[in-house]
C-alpha cells in the first residue's frame, strides 16, 4: 500500500470556468434557508411521534438531544433523516419513540434556537436517507466581479448540473477527517467510538469519490460519458464509492477508477477490510427548479432543491467563490442531508 499523508485536501477543479466572482456565504442565519422534503408525511397513528421542527442556529445533533430530554426517553429514541447546517434556519423532521403513556405536546416547548411547529403520531421511527432532498434559499452578500461571468454559470448549472463533490464539511477542519481516517485504516491509530469510526470512514470515501470526479474534469469529460460507465436513473454517469465486491465499471471506465484506487491504496484496501459494500453516486447534481435574482448590485438571491445527499455548497462553487464568517476555528455545521 503506499504511503501518502493527507494533510490538506486537494484543490479539485471546476466544471465551468470560473467566474472570478466572489461573495460572502451566511453572513446572517437568515442568508440560508434549506426545507426538508421528506418522504412521507405521518400517518396520525403508530409507536412515534413525528415533529416538523425549524431551528435557527442549531445543530441537527444538538435538538435531537433536547428532544430527548424533553420527551424523557435516551438519545437514541430520537431519529431524522439528515443533518441540517447549524447557522441557518432550516426546517425538518424529528422522530421520537415513545409507544406508551400519554402523548406530550412538545408544540410548547420553549428555545431560544428551535420551535416545534407541529406533531403527529407514525409507525416507524425516522431514519437517516429518508428524504426526498432538500429546498434551498440562499442569499449571497458582497458580490463583487463580472455579472455576465456569474450569469453565464447560473444558466449552465441550471441546465447541465454541477459537479457531484461531497463538501469540505465532509471532511472535517482543514480534512483531517480525512488523515485519522487513513492512520486507522493502516492501523497506526485504534478508533474505538463507533461514530467516529463513521465519521472516518465516510470521509476517506468520500475522497476517493470526489478524486474520481475531479480526474473526469481534468481529462476533459465533464458531461460525458465513457464506455463502461454506470449510469445512474436519470441516465448520467455514477462514480464509486468504495468497498468491498466486484466493480461494476468496466473498460475505459474502470481503468480511471482503478488509477484513482491505486493512487490511494491505503484508503481503498482499508475500505475493503473495514466490510464497506461497493456503491454508486451520481457524478452530476442537478438542481431543480433553480432561479435567482439581484435585489441590488451586490447582492444574488439563489432558490433550488438537491436531492438527499447533494451539497449546495457544491453547485455554489461552480458559480463564484464564496467565503463565511469565522465563527469558529473548528466548523461545527453539518452536510445539509
Amino acid at each position: 500500500m503506499n504511503d501518502t499523508r493527507y494533510t490538506t485536501l486537494p484543490q479539485w477543479p471546476n466544471a465551468y470556468p470560473a467566474s472570478g466572482a466572489s461573495a460572502t456565504l451566511k453572513r446572517l442565519n437568515e442568508d440560508f434557508i434549506v426545507t426538508e422534503l421528506p418522504l412521507q408525511q405521518p400517518s396520525g397513528e403508530g409507536e412515534h411521534i413525528w415533529l416538523d421542527i425549524e431551528k435557527n442556529g442549531a445543530n441537527t445533533a444538538f435538538v435531537a438531544l433536547q428532544l430527548a430530554d424533553a420527551a424523557g426517553v435516551q438519545e437514541v429514541d430520537v431519529g431524522y433523516a439528515g443533518l441540517k447546517d447549524r447557522y441557518a434556519i432550516t426546517r425538518q423532521w424529528f422522530s421520537i419513540y415513545l409507544p406508551k403513556g400519554e402523548t406530550p405536546d412538545l408544540t410548547q416547548l420553549q428555545h431560544p434556537e428551535f420551535k416545534v411547529l407541529s406533531q403527529s403520531r407514525h409507525a416507524k421511527k425516522l431514519r437517516r436517507g429518508d428524504l426526498q432532498g432538500n429546498r434551498f434559499r440562499i442569499v449571497l452578500r458582497d458580490v463583487t466581479g463580472d455579472r455576465d461571468a456569474i450569469e453565464a454559470n447560473l444558466k449552465a448549472v441550471s441546465s447541465d448540473g454541477a459537479p457531484n463533490y461531497f463538501g469540505a464539511q465532509r471532511f472535517g477542519h482543514g480534512g483531517g477527517n480525512v488523515e485519522q481516517g487513513r492512520a486507522m485504516l493502516a492501523r497506526e491509530i485504534r478508533v474505538r467510538n463507533p461514530k467516529k469510526k463513521g465519521i472516518y470512514l465516510s470521509a476517506v470515501r468520500s475522497l476517493v469519490f470526489n478524486e474520481v470526479l475531479a480526474l473526469r474534469i481534468q481529462k476533459g469529460l465533464w458531461g460525458n460519458t465513457l464506455p463502461g460507465d454506470v449510469m445512474d436513473q436519470a441516465g448520467r454517469p455514477t462514480g464509486p464509492l468504495w468497498g468491498r465486491g466486484r466493480v461494476v465499471t468496466t473498460d475505459q471506465a474502470q481503468a480511471l477508477e482503478n488509477s484513482v484506487a491505486e493512487r490511494h491504496a491505503t484508503l481503498c484496501g482499508g475500505m475493503e477490510y473495514a466490510g464497506l459494500d461497493q456503491e454508486r453516486r451520481a457524478l452530476v447534481a442537478s438542481p431543480a427548479e433553480m432561479s435567482w435574482e439581484w435585489p441590488d448590485a451586490n447582492q444574488l438571491v439563489l432558490t433550488f432543491s438537491l436531492p438527499a445527499g447533494t451539497y449546495a455548497t457544491s453547485v455554489l462553487n461552480e458559480i463564484l467563490l464564496t467565503t463565511e464568517p469565522d465563527r469558529y476555528p473548528v466548523n461545527e455545521s453539518a452536510a445539509v442531508e
